[in-house]
């Protein structure tokens, strides 16, 4: 069974449960219709169909490679950045006047998504662009924004992000690379970076690198950080690409997965740059693309998992064992139980992500800071939540296939390995949990009472139609609302940390909850008041133990000694 890009339930979400129509209410995204976005999603999900998942396996087999200094990718790589490029994909949401569509981010976060399910490697490249894109917008010179923005909205030209160096990891403070004033308003950038996603290809005219590093009055740690925009080649007077800069791929990582997409160590060696943002606000800057970028890679998250579910749904429809109605091994219990919470959690983590979105765009068009709020406390919970239903969702892919799932011929293992590293890049999992409970709790909890309130007003409209479920939902984000205060009672942040993932997770099952209810208030007598029934009844109770393992406090994890656990 090929790969089928889920345009119904995205159209679905967006009408009946994320509250899209708000968005396209707005005077800024008025645009946004049911027939704009009915065919944005059409489009795109062909494009996804038949171009992009055709080169899901090729790029796993035969990977990106370094020859001689020339970055070589994987066979209909170029195609197939083309037709993303063509389509006009990269610049969805990306600003009308340097040749966006300039529609809202919901949509771009969709398309990504789909383009995520199709071929992993490769939505990795126009992603990056996006957040780089994102961060001139919001950050650069004029001047800059006319000459790099219509390129990289183009796909002429591609962006990477240069955070990570091989002594900081997480840690972006202790950052050692160099930036000196050339003394013509351009700086001269040093140092080595590593893990940087398509830090090169061999189907752009040029990579455009945004990188960190401390200029000669730099304070140490963060704070003194300055980002800078860094060509492989120069633009000469007519913005074409000139020479070449002092830069180079140094070596490719060999990862668990992804190996269609080149991870690069990257070698900066005086390297012309210039300033992004304010002298010692490149952190400020750097954030913006990151922000970007989170919510994109819970979308990649979601998109793996939609591609796994729909490869071993295709697997248990044929593959004959034991004695059941059809034949085939859908009709096991075991087996129906692993389908069916493979696709409740993929569309729990999806409405996470597209009710994230949703918040980006209202806070954009209104300038309202409840929504902002709300934007920034979801972030964390898409990310987090959208990465690991990936990796749980492959995995549990790979045991629907059982030994065969071990036998990489079958491909099921490359979502496993593929969307592995999701939970890690971009801030790692529990990076995401720790902001959550001690940035995003900085309110005293404001902004989740916000949603609780709306969670609960839900669940009482339901209480006419589907009882029993509104019930369990109303109990449970009671319970959530309980361990809110507790945290926000805590004045000692570590007490907060010993928590802070399980309390993200408990959070995610509660929304989930949230809006597999609304689903099925949206369609009572069809199959998604079955999955919602399914959700509330078996998945939703996780979140007890998850909140009761958040509320137990730090004590408890340092009992053993760093000798006791080495015993």
């Amino acid at each position: 069974m090929p790969f089928r890009a889920p345009v119904s339930d995205y159209e679905f979400l967006l009408r009946h449960v994320v509250g899209f129509d708000q968005v396209s209410a707005t005077e800024r995204f008025a645009e946004a219709d049911s027939d704009t976005v009915s065919a944005i999603l059409g489009e795109a999900g062909k494009m996804c169909e038949e171009v992009m998942a055709p080169l899901q396996r090729g790029g796993d087999l035969e990977p990106a490679r370094l020859e001689n200094g020339v970055m070589r990718t994987s066979p209909g790589y170029a195609n197939g950045f083309k037709a993303i490029a063509e389509g006009g994909w990269i610049g969805i949401s990306a600003p009308q006047e340097h040749g966006g569509m300039g529609l809202p981010t919901t949509l771009s976060a969709a398309v990504n998504e789909m383009m995520s399910s199709a071929c992993l490697s490769l939505e990795l490249a126009p992603l990056m662009s996006q957040g780089q894109i994102e961060a001139l917008e919001h950050h650069a010179s004029d001047a800059l924004k006319e000459l790099y923005l219509p390129k990289l909205i183009s796909g002429e030209w591609t962006g990477t992000m240069n955070l990570t160096e091989p002594q900081a990891g997480s840690d972006v403070g202790a950052l050692s690379s160099k930036a000196v004033p050339n003394g013509d308003g351009t700086y001269a950038v040093s140092g080595q970076k590593i893990y940087i996603s398509w830090g090169d290809n061999d189907f752009s005219e040029n990579v455009c690198h945004l990188v960190l590093a401390r200029l000669p009055d730099g304070v140490p740690g963060t704070k003194g950080i300055s980002l800078f925009l860094v060509p492989k080649y120069i633009p000469d007077a007519d913005g074409n690409p000139g020479v070449a800069n002092d830069l180079k791929v140094v070596s490719l990582e060999h990862k668990m997965g992804l190996h269609g997409s080149p991870t690069c160590v990257m070698q900066y060696d005086g390297a012309r740059g210039w300033l992004v943002g304010e002298e010692h606000g490149g952190m400020a800057a750097m954030f913006t693309m990151m922000n970007n970028a989170r919510l994109g890679v819970g979308g990649q998250g979601v998109g793996a998992a939609e591609g796994a579910y729909q490869h071993a749904l295709a697997y248990a429809l044929e593959r004959k064992q034991g004695r059941t109605p059809s034949g085939t091994i859908i009709d096991h219990a075991d087996v129906r139980r692993m389908l069916t919470t493979m696709k409740a959690d993929v569309f729990a983590a999806r409405s996470i992500l597209m009710s994230c979105a949703v918040a980006i765009d209202m806070g954009v068009a209104t300038g309202d800071a409840d929504w902002k709020a709300r934007a920034a406390f979801l972030t964390p919970i898409a990310k987090t939540f959208g990465t690991e239903t990936g990796i749980r969702v492959a995995e549990t892919g790979v045991q629907v296939h059982g030994g065969m799932g071990f036998i990489e011929e079958t491909g099921a293992a490359q979502y496993y390995r593929d969307v592995r590293v999701t939970a890690i890049y971009e801030g790692t999992n529990g990076i995401q949990a720790m902001d959550l409970v001690a940035r995003k709790m900085m309110d005293g909890g404001e902004a989740a009472n916000r949603l609780l309130d709306e969670i609960e007003a839900q669940a009482e409209r339901a209480r006419c139609t589907i009882p029993e479920l509104a019930e369990a939902v109303w109990q449970a984000t009671e319970t959530l609302r309980e361990a809110t205060e507790w945290l926000v009672a805590q004045s000692d942040m570590n007490e907060r940390f010993a928590g802070a993932v399980p309390y993200l997770h408990a959070f995610a099952r509660v929304l989930g909850a949230h809006f597999h209810l609304a689903a099925a208030m949206a369609d009572p007598d069809g199959p998604r008041a079955a999955l919602a029934a399914f959700y509330i009844n078996r998945l939703l109770p996780e979140h007890a133990g998850l909140l009761a393992h958040a509320q137990a406090g730090a004590e408890g994890l340092y009992a053993l000694s760093a000798d006791d656990l080495a015993a």
